[in-house]
Order: C-alpha cells, then sequence, then structure tokens
C-alpha cells in the first residue's frame, strides 16, 4: 500500500511539472491544432496515446467511436439513453459527468479551491451585485477529467440573460495543482453564467473553468467560441431559455464547473467529496419558500437533452 501510495504521488509530480512548468498557452494553441487535424489515421494514433494517461476512457457510451479528429471524441455525444435527469421540480442536477473536487458552504464570500487554499468570490466573480448574492451559500466544485464525457447541461430549468469572460491563464486543474498554486480557478480563463431560476433571490451560477490544453468553451447560445483569441466584449448580453438538461455547450478538452447556488439549497447525497457524479444526478434540493416566475417553457429541438 505504502508502495502504491508513492507510485501515485510520483505520477501526481511529474502530471504537475509536466503541464504546469511548459508554456501553457504555446502548448494549448499547439494541442488546438493537432486535435483539430482531420485524419481518421492520426486520430486513432491520438487516441491510443490518450488511453496510455487516461485508462478510464471509455468510449462504448458515445453515438459514434469513427471520429474524423481527436476534437470530435473529445466533444463526443452520447447515444441516447446514456444520462437519467431527475425531474423534480426543486433538484438541481450535475451539469456534467466530474469528479467533485470540494463542496461545501462559502463563509461569507470566502471558498476554498482545496485545504488551506481560500479565495474570494471577488476574484471570481467581477460583478459585486451577482457575487454578494451568494453570500453564505453553497459551493460545489466538478472536476472534468479528460476522459469523461465533456459536454454540459442546465441544472434546472432556466433564463440565460448574460455571460461574462474572463480572460485569463491555463494551469493545469488537478489536484495537486489546486493544492499548490494559490487561487488558481481566479488566474484561469473562465464564463461567469448566471441562471434565472424564476425564484426570487434564489439562484444558480455556473463558473466554467478552461485549463491546458483547453482554453475554448464553446456556449451553444453564442455565435462566438470564447478561447484566448476571443477579443469581444467581456459582458454579453444574451436571452436563452433551458430546460433542466438541455445541453449547454461543452468543453474542448477537461476542466472544472464550479457551481453556486444561493443559501436556500441543502447538498443531495452522494456529492461528497471525490465522488464521482453524472450529469441528471441530484447535487441540491431547494429548501425555502419564495415566489417564482413563470420562466419555464416546452423543449426547444436545438436543445435536446441527453437522456
Amino acid at each position: 500500500m505504502r508502495n502504491l501510495i508513492h507510485s501515485l504521488s510520483q505520477q501526481e509530480q511529474l502530471n504537475f511539472l509536466l503541464t504546469n512548468r511548459i508554456p501553457r498557452r504555446l502548448a494549448t494553441q499547439l494541442m488546438g491544432w493537432l486535435s483539430g487535424i482531420e485524419s481518421p489515421l492520426l486520430t486513432r494514433l491520438l487516441i491510443r496515446i490518450w488511453h496510455l494517461f487516461a485508462d478510464d476512457l471509455n468510449l462504448d457510451e458515445a453515438q459514434t467511436r469513427e471520429f474524423r479528429s481527436l476534437q470530435e471524441c473529445f466533444t463526443r455525444e452520447l447515444c441516447p439513453g446514456m444520462r437519467s435527469i431527475d425531474r423534480r421540480q426543486d433538484i438541481v442536477v450535475s451539469p456534467c459527468d466530474a469528479i467533485v473536487g470540494a463542496r461545501g458552504n462559502i463563509e461569507g464570500t470566502t471558498i476554498f479551491q482545496a485545504k488551506g487554499f481560500p479565495y474570494d468570490l471577488k476574484d471570481l466573480i467581477p460583478d459585486q451585485e451577482l457575487r454578494e448574492s451568494y453570500r453564505n451559500g453553497k459551493y460545489i466544485t466538478l472536476r472534468l477529467k479528460s476522459s469523461m464525457y465533456h459536454r454540459f447541461h442546465a441544472p434546472l430549468d432556466c433564463q440565460i440573460h448574460e455571460v461574462t469572460y474572463i480572460s485569463g491563464d491555463t494551469w493545469n486543474v488537478n489536484p495537486i495543482a489546486l493544492q499548490r498554486i494559490e487561487k488558481l480557478y481566479c488566474k484561469n480563463e473562465r464564463a461567469v453564467i448566471e441562471l434565472d431560476t424564476g425564484r426570487v433571490q434564489s439562484g444558480i451560477c455556473l463558473v466554467t473553468v478552461a485549463a491546458i490544453l483547453v482554453a475554448s468553451i464553446r456556449l451553444n447560445w453564442l455565435d462566438d467560441l470564447l478561447n484566448m483569441h476571443y477579443r469581444g466584449p467581456q459582458r454579453i448580453r444574451c436571452n436563452a431559455r433551458f430546460n433542466k438538461g438541455d445541453e449547454l455547450g461543452y468543453f474542448m478538452h477537461g476542466s472544472t464547473i464550479i457551481l453556486f447556488a444561493t443559501p436556500d439549497y441543502n447538498f443531495s447525497d452522494g456529492t461528497g467529496t471525490g465522488e464521482r457524479v453524472q450529469m441528471g444526478q441530484a447535487l441540491l434540493s431547494f429548501v425555502a419558500t419564495r415566489p417564482k416566475k413563470d420562466i419555464y417553457h416546452e423543449p426547444q429541438q436545438s436543445n435536446e437533452v441527453t437522456t
């Protein structure tokens, strides 16, 4: 057992050195170019190499196993019926397949990315009014490994009026990096997505954090790809409606989503630190009674859920 722990520690050290002590932006741009090359032969070779570093890569759930590029494999869709979505009205579901990196109560506006590494909401979310609504609320960090399904979905019926994109670095967001790099999530490229839940003063916010070899976030209702080359406005106005489970977008590779909730939510069972969750699984339950607006709608064909 001691030898196994030592071996895993060495692997984490090597992973940290390989991904964080290199020119990260250059490596990310190179990976973006390489993964976009359409060549079935090259794609099969790259997937085999990928398997060496991600032995839990499982393509059995994918709609197709024939990919023109590595990027197509990263952003693969699932076969219908692969995920079950908790349809209970007061349940917030996981927007993605992930490992719970951390969860807990927000202490005022202070959050912990890892033990002994606090950061403030103001370092992550630039809008003061928005971040104040999550004071003393809840947070849960969802880490998408590179081998996982990379698309993310609406955790509840909602409306989106604005996206805030913050340009930044491309640090790896694996556990060892979180234990070494202070305020790591606040340094990386990220998009802040406030979800209007229809309940007065009760909201959910998703912060999608890009990382090395990723730095590209596709939001289905926006025309622009959000990445290191994006030069548009930081605050992007929009008016998009989604039902629980509708696809919101995808990462080009593994990354992280931090979900924030106002104080009137409780954590669901099976969502503790280190737990593996699937898209559609219950994360939080609404426990307070507040007025509710009628924002729900019929499902749109362009936002079909994977169920």
